[in-house]
């Protein structure tokens, strides 16, 4: 999808200790892609949908190189003219406040931060304004809980793939900008924002107690 969905990875927050050999093997792996038209199976990375969406991408991209933000970036100008094509880029930022708005593309924002730093993180995150999809991959139980607790996020997705609600089956929406969106509901979308009670009432009438089970929002 060239980064041109609502759960695509637009910035990754990397610790300190490990993140040059990722970048390292995320650099290394962008080199192999192959980019073209998306019906044939042998490419990994179609066109942007429009013009529109290709200059507004293409002008971000060049911004953050004019910053020295760059890390890599993949030359697709051999198809300029078989479609919208934008090659996959890497950005390394100081922080998220750097990127301001969300971006449609093959574009990946890379944040370093110390262990110790984790609060500052999740401070980055909940003033973006967004707040759609999370992904978490850690081996740290109470990170973990940390960071379920804090992230002010509709989806959270723990050591796995951030791509999976199922559209009319699972509840999937945002928080703040992000919104609910259409895709929200599902035959459990109620049961997600009420708490089930049961009560014991005392009817005369009948002569006993009726439990009676309700949903509280």
């Amino acid at each position: 999808s060239a980064g041109q969905r609502c759960s695509a990875l637009r910035a990754l927050f990397l610790p300190d200790t490990i993140a040059e050999r990722v970048i390292e093997l995320l650099t290394g792996a962008m080199r192999e892609l192959a980019i073209g038209a998306p019906q044939y199976i042998q490419n990994d990375l179609g066109p942007l949908i429009d013009e529109a969406a290709w200059t507004r991408v293409q002008a971000h991209n060049t911004r953050l190189t004019e910053a020295n933000k760059k890390i890599i970036a993949i030359d697709a100008s051999t198809l300029k003219n078989q479609g919208f094509y934008l090659g996959p880029a890497v950005f390394e930022l100081s922080s998220l406040d750097e990127l301001p708005e969300e971006i449609f593309g093959p574009v990946l924002h890379i944040i370093r931060y110390r262990s110790r730093d984790l609060d500052e993180v999740l401070a980055q995150i909940n003033r973006s304004g967004y707040g759609l999809t999370l992904g978490i991959h850690s081996r740290i139980e109470s990170t973990l809980r940390t960071i379920v607790k804090q992230a002010r996020v509709g989806n959270i997705y723990v050591n796995r793939n951030m791509i999976g609600a199922v559209v009319g089956v699972q509840p999937f929406g945002g928080e703040g900008l992000s919104g609910t969106g259409f895709k929200a509901g599902g035959p459990h979308y109620l049961l997600r924002f009420a708490t089930e009670r049961t009560l014991s009432v005392n009817t005369a009438a009948v002569g006993g107690n009726t439990a009676l089970a309700v949903l509280q929002s």
